[in-house]
């Protein structure tokens, strides 16, 4: 090579630059770093190939693992995935971690010095794919990190520095975009885990925006269970993540159906029954003495109480808002919206009783009479009404008492209670008795947790047949019921894969991408409009035995929900697959490969060490040596893919460990 030549040094591919000073540097004790050094700068100039020869060679192929059985439909949105910017649809449990993951591994051999981005929307969700992509292509634990948001700034800079796979929340990335921590120019993959998140100001767009103010080299691979509750939010999604293409699979899929098992689902429909109707009427009586006089004042038109919903309110309100009548004055206005945060926060306690029964919606109006939820307008209008004081008092009588013992008799403040127990002890009842060796796991979902509680409780007199155990998020509500950190989610997922457990009660939180393990029974105590939330939920049973959802409604607004989400969820599958609606896609994905080149798929079976969850905290105590390391075992692992695709004409069936 001569003095004048161009040429990039594999060092210089990577960023690094190596010290052509010959003397030891004193900060450091270990010698065996500087013979690494020398050991890869050797190797690396006895190659003398430049960086386009070095993208060249590993860009002719893209490899797929054969260490795990080949999917057809894995394999085909994989390949759509590498060359345009996808929209990743498939039902949980398919396999979305694995197609990113085979994604991720190709842009890390194509690009040396490029950074591979994944990210999921809560801290436990990044520490889960970690070591699920580590375990599908094995790239080197030394070149992934975890980034989170209490990583001081001064180590934020060297992990991006010298790492090549980050794992992180959007926020975190949001902030280290912003602050020019993280180096946009070299961020050649994106994975947005839950995608159909990326609504508005969501975190998920702003990283986008951010990055596209910088570069737009970058391949984006969104993953979800389902595009969005309708085709406008599909849409947004698609305008907000520059989405190129969209792969969608359902359980009905020709290709999907040979790797799923037969779920299936039952709408049971409950009755309010004699007790509740008549507490639903004493409730719409107190609602109605603050409905008139929005109705009086002619900002609010005459509604049935019954099939008013919240949002119909809120929207109300925001109309007051833009236009308020004339014939108002100043102090009126303030008034009436007043009236209107108590109709909408009391229309609150009607969906709770509704859905949830009597208990919740007394915790629920607690928190406003204690003062904890600093409602204290809505609290003096409510201590006013001797109607509602009553109610709440009765209410009060019924569940402030000690917590009944196995004994004494639950109070089933929702018809559909009953319906619930019912249904999980037959289901234990009859596993039992069936020549079944395997244990069953049965998961409740609801959307509140004072009903999560409630429904834990009930089932918790019933042990040991039902262990019970409740999972919920982080936040705590005033003096509600208080949240999980993250940490103790883990902890709850772990004891419930591990069986210590055979009933887990949930709320939301449980539906998004964390590993439950097989469950066998899915209880969704209430429905949602939005078809998401069913849509993850059914995913959590099915993976590898024939599993069942049994959705409980009210009779009434609850089960009119429930068919309208169902309903949106047809719409929404039949305009993707048909385009009907002339869905306006990203028109600039880019190819983020060379003219010209055109990698064949290779197929290759992956050797994966063993995930070492204590990698990424020895790594940072080590310093300088894990960087130096780090930078061998990639240089290592790239030459070894180089020799063998020389080698390719004559080994066809060889294997690559990775460490």
């Amino acid at each position: 090579m001569s003095g004048g030549s161009n040429q990039k040094t594999l060092f210089q591919t990577w960023g690094v630059s190596v010290s052509q000073n010959k003397d030891p540097t004193p900060a450091y004790e270990d010698e065996d770093d500087d013979l690494m050094v020398v050991a890869v700068y050797e190797a690396e100039r006895s190659l003398q190939l430049d960086n386009a020869k070095c993208f060249h060679s590993s860009a002719k192929v893209w490899i797929y693992p054969t260490n795990y059985p080949i999917r057809e439909y894995q394999l085909k949105i994989s390949e759509a995935a590498l060359f345009q910017n996808t929209l990743v649809c498939l039902p949980t449990g398919l396999g979305k971690t694995f197609i990113a993951s085979v994604v991720m591994y190709n842009f890390y051999r194509w690009y040396p010095s490029g950074k591979i981005v994944f990210m999921a929307p809560t801290k436990p969700l990044v520490a889960q794919q970690i070591e699920a992509c580590y375990k599908v292509m094995g790239i080197p634990q030394a070149h992934m990190a975890e980034l989170t948001g209490s990583t001081a700034a001064k180590q934020r800079q060297e992990v991006w520095r010298s790492k090549r796979v980050f794992f992180l929340t959007p926020q975190v990335m949001v902030n280290d975009l912003s602050r020019d921590t993280c180096p946009a120019q070299q961020v050649k993959c994106v994975v947005i885990d839950e995608a159909h998140k990326a609504l508005g100001n969501h975190a998920y767009c702003q990283v986008i925006k951010l990055l596209g103010s910088q570069t737009l080299q970058f391949r984006i691979l969104a993953l979800s269970a389902t595009p969005g509750g309708d085709t406008k939010s599909v849409q947004s999604v698609i305008s907000n993540l520059l989405i190129s293409h969209i792969e969608l699979r359902s359980e009905d899929s020709p290709d999907i159906r040979a790797h799923s098992h037969q779920r299936n689902v039952e709408k049971v429909v409950v009755p309010l029954g004699e007790a509740l109707s008549a507490y639903q009427t004493c409730y719409l009586q107190v609602l109605e003495k603050f409905m008139s006089r929005l109705v009086q004042n002619r900002v609010m038109g005459h509604k049935d109480l019954r099939t008013l919903t919240k949002y119909q309110l809120i929207l109300a309100r925001d109309q007051f808002r833009k236009n308020p009548p004339s014939h108002l004055k100043g102090s009126q206005q303030g008034m009436l919206e007043g009236d209107f945060a108590l109709c909408i926060s009391l229309y609150h306690g009607y969906e709770l009783l509704m859905q949830m029964g009597l208990r919740s919606l007394f915790f629920y109006i607690q928190g406003i009479m204690d003062g904890s939820r600093e409602m204290s307008r809505a609290k003096n209008e409510l201590q006013r009404t001797p109607t509602f004081m009553d109610f709440y008092k009765e209410m009060g009588t019924m569940f402030m008492k000690p917590s009944a013992g196995p004994d004494e008799p639950f109070i089933y403040s929702h018809p559909k209670l009953e319906k619930l127990e019912e249904v999980v002890l037959q289901h234990f009842r009859l596993w039992a008795e069936s020549p079944q060796e395997v244990s069953t796991r049965v998961m409740i979902f609801s959307s509140f947790r004072e009903s999560v509680q409630e429904i834990a409780a009930m089932l918790n007199r019933h042990a040991p047949l039902i262990r019970v155990m409740t999972f919920m998020g982080q936040a705590s509500a005033g003096k509600g019921v208080k949240g999980f950190t993250q940490k103790e989610q883990l902890e709850v997922v772990h004891k419930f894969r591990q069986g210590g457990f055979n009933t887990l009660v949930s709320t939301c939180v449980g539906e998004e991408g964390l590993d439950i393990g097989e469950v066998d029974l899915i209880v969704c105590f209430d429905a949602q409009r939005n078809p998401i939330r069913l849509v993850q939920r059914m995913g959590r049973t099915g993976r590898k035995r024939r599993g069942r959802i049994v959705v409980i409604l009210a009779e009434g607004r609850e089960e009119r929900t429930y068919n309208q989400s169902q309903s949106n969820k047809r719409s929404v599958y039949k305009s993707i697959t048909g385009n009907k609606n002339g869905f306006h896609m990203y028109p600039n994905s880019p190819r983020m490969l060379p003219e010209g080149l055109y990698p064949k798929l290779h197929k290759m079976h992956i050797t994966c060490g063993q995930f070492d969850h204590q990698e990424n905290s020895r790594r940072s105590v080590r310093g300088r040596r894990s960087h130096t390391e780090s930078r061998f075992v990639s240089y290592i692992i790239d030459l070894n893919v180089m020799i063998l695709f020389l080698l390719q004409p004559y080994f066809f069936n060889y294997v690559i460990s990775c460490p």
